[in-house]
């Protein structure tokens, strides 16, 4: 991921250059080239994403792209939005997310936890079946994706129950998801309490725009409460529906996505249909971003 970016635009190199900088080793080397496996393990997937998306970020940038008027991510894309933002540095972002994949990995034994799409039912119908699938364990949405689509986490036992009660319930599809960690749920405490020493460690700047957050899907402006939000939504559901909504309601008309993939493209669309939406993951769809920008 990122090698087009990096081999098109000078700024985007410099990205990955200062993040190799950042944790000692060649983070670059691994997204161009893998292997696939170690990408794929939690505590090098979060840097890779992060550096990959601020290197579409500054190709943006440097050719010449408006001023966003809002910025949001998605879990890890928060810490995305907000060096975008100029409230953290990229190198303090890159350190700080290849620990926290450490620390969310660490916090939950492999196999305990787990994690379920939950398609085609509310939230008050998610809401509550977990409540009764839980039996004195974790189980509650982790994160709520779009009106059809809703992500539960917790104690596997737990999620297995809630799995067969929405199923019961009329939920279209309840599928398991392979994941390393039960994310965004209360078993991410541990893991929370860790990373808020790392951030308090850290330098907050007052953000240049405003960032809506996952935990409340409000807009912040102030470098204090991003290291509050960024504490808080390790263990607390990505209220991403919400957010999409404010920002619908706040006169946003226009969403571009900005690193590895379109899936939050995906779940906007089902959100709210009249938004336009783009992506920029390389050159071609940077390319094509401007242009429907200019549309």
């Amino acid at each position: 991921m990122g090698k087009d970016l990096a081999e098109k635009f000078p700024a985007a190199r410099q990205v990955f250059e200062e993040a190799d900088a950042a944790l000692g080793f060649a983070l670059s080397d691994l997204c161009f080239n893998g292997p696939a496996e170690a990408l794929q393990l939690t505590e090098n997937t979060q840097p890779a994403i992060l550096t990959t998306s601020i290197a579409a970020c500054r190709a943006m940038e440097s050719e010449g792209f408006p001023k966003p008027d809002f910025v949001a991510g998605h879990s890890l894309g928060e810490y995305s939005a907000l060096v975008a933002a100029g409230a953290l540095t990229l190198s303090d972002a890159v350190r700080t997310v290849r620990a926290r994949g450490r620390y969310m990995q660490e916090a939950v034994p492999v196999g305990t936890g787990a994690m379920a799409a939950i398609l085609g039912a509310d939230i008050e119908t998610v809401n509550t079946s977990c409540a009764e699938a839980a039996a004195g364990q974790v189980c509650s949405a982790a994160n709520i994706n779009s009106p059809n689509q809703i992500v539960i986490a917790g104690d596997a036992g737990a999620i297995d129950r809630a799995i067969e009660l929405l199923k019961a319930k009329g939920a279209k599809r309840a599928i398991k998801l392979n994941v390393s960690a039960p994310f965004h749920c209360a078993l991410m405490q541990p893991a929370q309490d860790r990373l808020a020493e790392d951030l308090e460690e850290l330098s907050f700047k007052d953000l240049s725009v405003p960032l809506v957050t996952n935990v409340d899907a409000a807009a912040i402006k102030t470098g204090a409460e991003a290291r509050a939000a960024l504490v808080r939504q390790v263990s607390q559901p990505v209220r991403w529906l919400e957010s999409v909504e404010f920002l619908a309601k706040h006169g946003v008309q226009s969403l571009i996505e900005i690193g590895p993939g379109k899936v939050l493209s995906g779940l906007a669309r089902q959100i709210n249909r009249d938004l336009r939406l783009s992506n920029v993951e390389d050159e071609a769809s940077l390319r094509g971003a401007r242009e429907a920008l200019a549309g």
